[in-house]
């Protein structure tokens, strides 16, 4: 053995090819490692081994639940459902019928630990593993607990009210200490993540803790102004349109958008992003108003009276033309 480990050719070869590849003249010198796949199976027995089976901690849990696009705004307390493994009450979690305890194993004298010799060229190296009479607790439940079976746990279903808090996001992670499953051997409580999803809502968007409104409106109302009422997480608010408002133009309602997240009160804007909406269809006094106003209007918008019939621009040609063709079929 030392000849060969001692030749960095021979160690090579060994670790190569096992024992097939140091035989000859070396091969008498290695009596004793018959069975071992490489040197590394040599150090586990001369060092190797298991410690004893201690406490475990407990399974973490996941658990998914929805609300809604103003619960996530403003925060809300759900009740959860869960099923999941719970302490026996009959036993408390030592596995054994009550009146009666876990016994120590006998065959590891409570270590759950055995050794093992092993005999080898450098001599008599001992080496411990895992008893596999307890599976390496150190003792044995000879009467199991008749309602869980000696397992120390049970499935059963639990309510759980956990606070969703204002301003959360869809997608967000929420963690609950020692809401998990029990731990084994005594080991302590896994935890519960909770992920929430957010609905979406059939107004609102949501960019940080701004919401935004996509409102309409109509020619008039954008090209006049108006005061009108638009909705917002809080109600109704009033917003004051100025006259000449075009498409894509916002309008900010401080501090209505979404409260930051333990901020104390400190919430976004709401931000309002106008669209002129032009009629698709327009009844004989509409079509005659708007012949009127398209003669007093450049086109630029600008009011710009055209001389002979009144009419300008762009629109004044459209609707003379029009006016042509009635004639031509009359």
């Amino acid at each position: 053995a030392y000849q060969v480990l001692s030749d960095p050719q021979r160690k090579a070869a060994y670790d190569r090819f096992g024992h097939a590849g140091v035989q000859g003249d070396a091969g008498r010198g290695f009596q004793g490692f018959e069975g071992f796949g490489g040197l590394g199976d040599i150090f586990d027995a001369f060092f190797g081994g298991q410690t004893r089976r201690g406490p475990r901690r407990g399974r973490d849990l996941e658990y998914r639940t929805t609300v809604s696009f103003e619960e996530a705004a403003f925060g809300i307390e759900k009740e959860l459902k869960l099923d999941r493994l719970e302490v026996c009450d009959r036993c408390r979690g030592n596995r054994a019928e009550p009146g009666t305890d876990p016994e120590q194993c006998s065959a590891c004298r409570g270590s759950g630990q055995v050794r093992r010799v092993e005999r080898t060229v450098f001599g008599q190296f001992a080496r411990t593993a895992t008893c596999s009479t307890c599976g390496g607790e150190g003792h044995l439940v000879r009467k199991p607990c008749a309602k869980c079976g000696g397992s120390g746990a049970m499935r059963q279903e639990r309510k759980l009210a956990v606070e969703i808090p204002a301003g959360i996001e869809d997608g967000s992670r929420l963690r609950l200490r020692n809401e998990g499953e029990p731990g084994e051997l005594g080991g302590p409580l896994g935890d519960l993540y909770v992920y929430v999803g957010v609905r979406p809502h059939e107004l609102f968007r949501r960019l940080g803790n701004d919401i935004l409104l996509d409102l309409e409106l109509n020619i008039a109302e954008a090209a006049l102004g108006t005061s009108i009422q638009v909705p917002s997480l809080d109600g109704a608010r009033p917003l004051k349109i100025p006259a000449g408002t075009q498409t894509g133009q916002t309008f900010k309602i401080k501090n209505s958008g979404i409260p930051f997240l333990r901020s104390n009160g400190r919430r976004g804007d709401e931000l309002v992003t106008v669209r002129v909406v032009t009629p698709t269809k327009v009844s004989n006094r509409q079509r005659a108003l708007l012949e009127e106003l398209a003669g007093t209007l450049s086109s630029d918008g600008a009011s710009a009276a055209a001389p002979g019939d009144g009419r300008g621009g762009l629109f004044g040609r459209i609707f003379a033309g029009d006016k042509d063709e009635d004639h031509k079929k009359t």
